[in-house]
């Protein structure tokens, strides 16, 4: 299979968010026919959708695979086993987590299967990963929504929430 460009959203907001995505990360770049070709900077972001809950770090990895789009899910979904999320225990839609990590750029493909959307169907609507995804993708398009870039002028007050933290353990 020819490597296509993705991007993986990483989030985490129980216990130490930063090693996490830090770790998180590294486990990605370990990935058989997995390349991370960029992270971004670590960002500190409200609580979205239920928000009586602890801040995130959030952050945007930009790789190339060689997994096809469900393998990369399932492999993701692996990754946060791993770091001890509990999905079955996630009972709260949008609820506090050691790691989520969501694919949202396959490509510029357009996926919509049960169990697999792609782009992310919220992507164009969050902050949290538009801000990093545009710093490693200036000119990133989210296919069949348009340019980031007028998408997170569209959630500009989310945006001004973000915190950048120093990324260094």
């Amino acid at each position: 299979m020819t490597s296509v460009r993705a991007c993986v959203g990483l989030g985490s907001n129980i216990g130490d968010g930063v090693r996490t995505l830090v770790a998180a990360i590294e486990a990605l770049s370990a990935l058989e026919g997995t390349r991370v070709d960029a992270a971004s900077q670590l960002y500190r972001s409200p609580a979205w959708g239920k928000t009586d809950q602890p801040d995130f770090i959030n952050a945007v990895a930009v790789i190339d695979t060689n997994l096809d789009a469900h393998s990369l899910l399932q492999t993701l979904l692996s990754l946060e086993r791993v770091f001890g999320r509990d999905r079955t225990a996630d009972a709260l839609r949008w609820g506090p987590r050691t790691l989520d990590l969501d694919l949202l750029l396959y490509g510029d493909a357009v996926i919509d299967v049960p169990g697999l959307r792609v782009p992310h169907p919220h992507l164009h609507e969050r902050a949290f990963v538009l801000v990093p995804l545009l710093e490693l993708m200036p000119d990133a398009i989210i296919p069949g929504v348009g340019r980031a870039r007028d998408a997170v002028e569209c959630v500009a007050a989310d945006a001004l929430a973000l915190r950048l933290i120093d990324a260094l353990p």
